[in-house]
């Protein structure tokens, strides 16, 4: 049975996750291989792809990070869960929800959705 909530901090960790060997650790630990993930701003395949993206994110937004907003939930392998992404001790200006689909276990594919971008985010 798949435990939805662990599979979101695997996720929020991964992309917190500041010192590019641990990242990429992580990444090779609970992503497949041939993982992909798009977003209407970004798309990355693989985890050489997925690990840019991470750190493109936290170079433009240093002082941020990633917590989830509400209960992860879903159905067999497949998991949904909002996230937020600002500075600690206040509410996060970006806001989003993501659809991850796993296999055997890891993650094999994220599809996100941006509900809250202020202007010049």
């Amino acid at each position: 049975m798949t435990d939805h909530t662990a599979i979101a901090h695997l996720y929020i960790d991964v992309w917190n996750e500041r010192t590019t060997s641990r990242r990429r650790e992580l990444l090779s630990e609970n992503w497949t291989a041939d993982a992909s993930y798009v977003d209407p701003l970004m798309k990355g395949d693989g985890q050489d792809g997925i690990d840019a993206l991470i750190s493109g994110v936290q170079q433009r937004f240093p002082d941020f990070r990633f917590k989830l907003i509400g209960e992860p939930n879903g159905y067999g392998d497949h998991v949904r869960f909002s996230w937020g992404l600002g500075p600690d001790g206040v509410d996060s200006p970006i806001k989003g929800t993501d659809f991850a689909v796993l296999k055997d276990g890891r993650i094999k594919s994220v599809t996100g959705f941006l509900d809250q971008v202020p202007a010049g985010a």
